[in-house]
């Protein structure tokens, strides 16, 4: 999850998961892979990324809808594997933790669904718990 700073344009110094934007003419699943090496200097292979959920979110202070997907895979890395790049840190959080935590709007929407999603189950090696 990512820890954002005081310099946040939305959200500062709340807790979500690493993303972003989509740039013109750009595939979701591609912004997906670039987002995550540029936040985190790490990258998964073509495909590795599984769409979990899409659809629209807008924030309780604005008038605009966003159309969001997210994307989830299962990783053997370590907190000492990322290289933050944005925010004030990135880091694996038990997600017993997650609810204790200040998240930002959409993450309080989407993490606690995500968290209780068959494909989490899967990439935890859940499944069939």
């Amino acid at each position: 999850m990512q820890e954002r700073d005081e310099h946040a344009p939305r959200c500062p110094e709340q807790w979500g998961a690493p993303g972003g934007h989509v740039e013109d003419g750009e595939e979701f699943e591609a912004a997906a892979h670039r987002e995550l090496e540029e936040e985190t200097g790490c990258s998964l292979p073509p495909g590795a990324l599984r769409l979990w959920h899409e659809g629209d979110f807008r924030y309780t202070s604005e008038q605009q809808t966003y159309r969001y997907q997210l994307w989830a895979a299962g990783v053997d890395w370590a907190d000492a594997d990322i290289t933050c790049t944005e925010g004030r840190r990135i880091v694996f959080v038990d997600p017993a933790v997650v609810p204790t935590l200040d998240l930002w709007e959409s993450a309080r929407h989407f993490l606690p669904r995500f968290l209780a999603s068959p494909l989490y189950a899967d990439l935890a090696g859940r499944a069939g718990d």
